[in-house]
Order: structure tokens, then sequence, then C-alpha cells
């Protein structure tokens, strides 16, 4: 599965059917659809209107300005009679007509342009609502490989894509309708001015293919490069203390310039060949105006249409070549918003690793017991990351995990609450399979504190309640007294109220961690993993996180991994890892006893702490 996942996001990946496409973008329009329907509503009306607005221009100047007019149309005679006599009354008319026409295009530009954005904005909110709500359900082993860039990217800036496309098919439409009205008038009119009119489009279409076919590989390649460079500030970003620290802030921009450069180059290629796209539409353009307007001129010499027609006629053209004539930005804009819709479909389509099979069901309070039986996992492109695991965790037992760096501790415990999902085996809660348990009650069993006290920007209390959102204020205080933290939050000038920056820069690690198991408290689930949470703490704060979590452990199965053997002498249960294996368990004197693995890892660690201990009590002269 996820070897299918990582072949997905790869810029060789097959584009989904053109069918997927339509059917998505109709989907993000279906909750909208009376906007929609409205926009195309204005659109027929613009139109209708937009073809009638030459109209008083050449009653104006057929039959007002001339002193001896021709014979007018049956419809206006009935209106005014004799138009000769009338042309005073006439004049006044096609003015007002003038008024009203262009009042009225204006208004419904107004109206159209309400209703557009608004169809705009919702789609795009929905659209990178659930790109942001995907990106959340994709496994952390997806996370894992891929780098953050492009999940901000198409979060960012490719939301917009099939609100783009939408967006871009009115005006469109509004053209191609102008362009039969004016193909239907102009051929009553003269027909060889109908035939000329009609000679750029084949130009123009082989122009747009052209294009087409050129620009679509470049824009995807841009985009992945800008993607890129999003990575690299995001990195930067979120290793500046390490940047800082090792002086390397000039060496992150040359990387970050470099790679924006080679964007840069390849934006302004596209840029030139759209230039010359337009230059090309232009050309053609001119060229058909042209013979238009110089075939009309003799037309009108030679009494075979009226100046007013072929006002009228060069009227029509404008309101067709205008759109056509600024269908390089158009088609530019959809070519965009077609390879953004390309790339953050790739990344709706990606099916999560881990997600609730079909019936799945919610799980009530669990009493604690936890069972692997035969478990595997690998890694992708690892094998045997962990083999053949077995063993079990009764209720309210404290089991310790320990081994060497990469035995698979911390692998062993994220398939509990499905972070990866094991490749064999079975791993169950109160004999029950975790994946026959819906994602969400499952992590409900489930409190962690982490070796990194991961918090958010935002108050104190905001990041307590983050394990029970509907806590009250006095919960967040009991929480924080049993993490033993309300004494330093009370000395704060704002309490529970300060504000802690991005990651709860604003606080010591002691501090953060007993924040984070305050907020393990809060949510009070009866299953409990500790991940080496004192690892990275001096030994006084370590006594005081130690008692804290003595205090959240009651009554809880936990599941702790500790590099220090001291703190483990206590459990219920000892689980000694090594690649990947489960190779004892037991309690802390039968592992002793047992002389292997343990016993070597205990006996080094008090070796090293009496050596340590002679260093500070005999220090060298």
């Amino acid at each position: 599965m996820m070897h299918e996942q990582t072949n997905i996001m790869t810029s060789g990946a097959r584009p989904a059917p053109r069918i997927r496409y339509v059917a998505r973008i109709l989907s993000y329009v279906r909750p909208y659809s009376g906007l929609a329907a409205m926009t195309l509503v204005i659109i027929v009306l613009g139109t209708l209107f937009g073809l009638a607005s030459p109209l008083p221009m050449k009653i104006m100047l057929d039959y007002v300005i001339p002193k001896n007019p021709g014979p007018p149309p049956a419809w206006l005679r009935a209106v005014f009679g004799n138009v000769t006599d009338n042309q005073g009354h006439l004049l006044i008319a096609t003015a007002v007509a003038m008024v009203l026409v262009v009042l009225t295009e204006n208004v419904l530009a107004v109206i159209n342009n309400y209703v557009s954005t608004k169809l705009n904005q919702k789609m795009v909110l929905d659209f990178r609502s659930d790109l942001f709500s995907h990106a959340q359900r994709l496994s952390l082993a997806f996370h894992d490989q891929k780098r953050s860039g492009p999940l901000i990217y198409a979060i960012n800036f490719q939301a917009d894509a099939a609100a783009g496309i939408v967006i871009a098919i009115p005006p469109l439409l509004e053209s191609f309708l102008t362009l039969i009205g004016m193909m239907i008038i102009t051929y009553s009119i003269d027909r060889k001015l109908f035939g000329l009119s009609l000679l750029v489009l084949p130009p123009l279409w082989l122009s747009v293919k052209l294009y087409a076919r050129v620009i679509e590989g470049r824009l995807r390649r841009v985009k992945e490069m800008e993607e890129v460079s999003l990575s690299i500030i995001h990195e930067a970003i979120s290793m500046l203390r390490v940047i800082v620290a090792f002086g390397r802030e000039g060496y992150e921009y040359t990387r970050f310039r470099k790679q924006g450069e080679t964007a840069v180059d390849a934006r302004v290629n596209i840029t030139v060949w759209q230039t010359m796209f337009s230059l090309a539409v232009k050309l053609i353009t001119g060229v058909g105006i042209a013979l238009i307007v110089g075939v009309g001129a003799h037309e009108v010499r030679a009494g075979r249409i009226t100046i007013g027609d072929m006002v009228m006629v060069i009227a029509y053209i404008g309101m067709v070549y205008k759109p056509l004539e600024a269908i390089s930005f158009t088609l530019g804009s959809l070519q965009n918003n077609k390879i953004n819709l390309q790339m953050a479909s790739e990344l709706l389509d990606l099916q999560p690793e881990i997600q609730d099979k079909r019936g799945a069901v919610d799980m009530p309070r669990a009493h604690g017991k936890v069972e692997f039986r035969d478990v595997c996992f690998s890694y992708t492109g690892r094998t045997d990351t962990l083999r053949e695991i077995n063993f079990v965790a009764e209720a309210g037992q404290v089991v310790a995990i320990v081994g060497p760096t990469g035995a698979g501790k911390t692998t062993l415990i994220s398939l509990i609450p499905r972070f990866y999902a094991a490749s064999s085996g079975k791993i169950s809660i109160d004999g029950r399979d975790v994946t026959d348990i819906t994602l969400k009650s499952l992590r409900d069993q489930i409190s962690m504190v982490l070796q990194e006290p991961l918090l958010f920007s935002g108050s104190i209390a905001e990041n307590i309640r983050y394990g029970n959102l509907a806590a009250t204020t006095e919960q967040i205080i009991e929480a924080a007294k049993n993490a033993n933290a309300h004494d330093f939050i009370s000395r704060l000038p704002q309490g529970y109220d300060t504000q802690i920056g991005e990651r709860g820069a604003q606080l010591s690690g002691g501090e953060r961690q007993r924040v984070c198991v305050a907020r393990a408290f809060l949510k009070d689930a009866p299953i409990l993993i500790l991940d080496e949470p004192t690892s990275s703490i001096d030994s006084k704060t370590e006594a005081v996180i130690l008692d804290a979590l003595d205090k959240l452990m009651e009554g809880r199965t936990t599941f702790m991994i500790a590099h220090r053997l001291s703190t483990v002498r206590r459990a219920d249960k000892i689980l000694v890892m090594e690649q990947g294996k489960l190779i004892e368990q037991g309690r802390h004197e039968e592992l002793i006893e047992l002389g292997g693995l343990y016993k070597q890892l205990h006996d080094v660690q008090i070796g090293a702490n009496s050596t340590r201990r002679r260093r500070v009590l005999d220090p060298v002269p």
C-alpha cells in the first residue's frame, strides 16, 4: 500500500482520466448549484444585452443622422411610423436605449461579480478543507517518507483549482454565445462578412492546441520546483535553532536561492511561451479585423450594406475577438488550474493506509488488556523491523520496554493506536482486534506522553484542554495540579492564559513536559504510553515529573519505554527488545537472574553510574 502511495505522488504519475476531474469539480459545485445556475442566467442575459448594444448605434447612423434615410425595418416603422418625420423622437429613444443597455450590462456585471466571487470562495474553502482533512488522515508512514512542502503547497496554493476552472467557464460560455449570435446576425447582413469573421477560427484553434501541448509539462515542472522551495522554507524555519547553532544561515540561504533561481528560470520560460502565444493570437485577430473592415467598407461603397450594418458587425467582431485576444491569459489560467487540480487530486486520491475497515465499531471505555500475537511489521525499504512479537499486558499493569537503540521499541508501541499497520499478526484490546475498532474510538482509549514535549502555539490552558476539548477551567487546573504543573503556571504573569509561543518555546523543557502530562491527565484514557518522557530532563525535574507520572499510571495499563533501567524496576512486566525481536520478558528480578541482555544492560548502566560518581567525588587534579 505504501509503495502505491509513494508512486502516486511522483512527478511522473499518470494523471487520472479526465472524467474523474470533471466529476470532482462537479462535486464541489453541487452544494452551490443555485449560485452556479444564477451565474448561467446572468451570462445568458448579458449575452442578449451585449448583442443588443450595437443596435441603437446602427439606428442612429442609418435613420437619425441621414436627412433622407432608407426604408426602415418593419418593427421600427411599427413603433415610430414615418421615421423621417420622427427623427427627433428616434434620436431621444436611441440615446435612452444606449443608456439603458449600458446600465443593464453593468448591473448584471456587478451581480455576476458578487455571485461568482461567493461561488469561488465557498468552493475554495471546501476544497482546501478536504485537502487539509485528508492530509491528516494519511498514515504516519506516509508522512515519514514525504516532505511537508508539497502538502502545504497543495493546501495553500492548489485549493483554488476546481473553483478557478468553474469561474473561467462563464466568460468562455459568454464568448461562445456571442459568437453564435454574431454569426446569425452577420449572416443575415452580409454573407461575405460572415465568412471572413470565421477565417480566424482555424489558425486560433491550431495555436491553442500547440500552446496547450507545449505548456502543460513545463507548468507541472515549475510547480514541483515551487513545492521544493516551500519545503526548504518549512524545514529551515522548523530547524532554525540547529541552523543558528552551526552557523549555517549562509548555506541555507544559498540552497534556497539556487532552488529559487531554477524555478524562476522555468517560470520565465513559460512566460516567453505565453507571450509568443499572445502575439500570435493578436496577429490572427488583427488580420481578421482588417479583412472585415476592408471588405465591409467595399460593401458599403457598393451599396450592399449600410454604414450602420458595418458598424454593428465591427462591434460584434470586437465582442468576440476581444475575449479571443485575451485567450492567452484565459488559457494560461485554465492550464494552471488544470495542473493544480491534477496535483491536488493526486493527494486526495491517495488511500490512507490506516483507515476504518468495513464493519468497524466504536469501543466503549476499555478495561485495558492488550495482547500482541505473532505481530510483524516492516517499514517501506526495510525488512523485519518487528518479528513475531508475542506478549500480554493485563489491565492495569505497567509494562516497560527496554533494549538498545534501534531495537523497535517506539515502533512497537506505535502499533497499539495504529499509527502504523502491522504486516501480520493480531493486536487486541480486551480481546477485540484493534482493526475491528474505529480509529477514533481506539485512539480515545490511549493517552501518550512522548520524549519530545509537543505543544501548540497558544495559551497553556488551550494546550492542556487539547486532551479534552469539553473540559472546564476547574478540570484543567486539577489536571495541572496532578501533573505538578500548577505552581509554575501560577507564577507566570498571565497564569493559564500565558501564550507559550510556537512549540512552547517560552517554557523550559521540564515545564513543557509537565503541560503534556497534564494534557494526558485530562484525557483520562485507560491505556497510557510513555515514550522516554524524562530522557532529556535534569535529575531534579525528572523526580517531579516521575512523581506526576506515578499518579497518572494509577489504574491504567501503561507502556513505558525507558533507557534508564532504574525507572523500570517496579514494572509488572519488562519486555526486552533486540533487532526487532522480543527476546526476554519478565520482572526485574527474573530477568537479572536469567542473565541475558537485560542483565548486560543493567550491569553496563550500574558500571557507568559508578564511574560517574567516582569522577564527581574524586575529580582529576
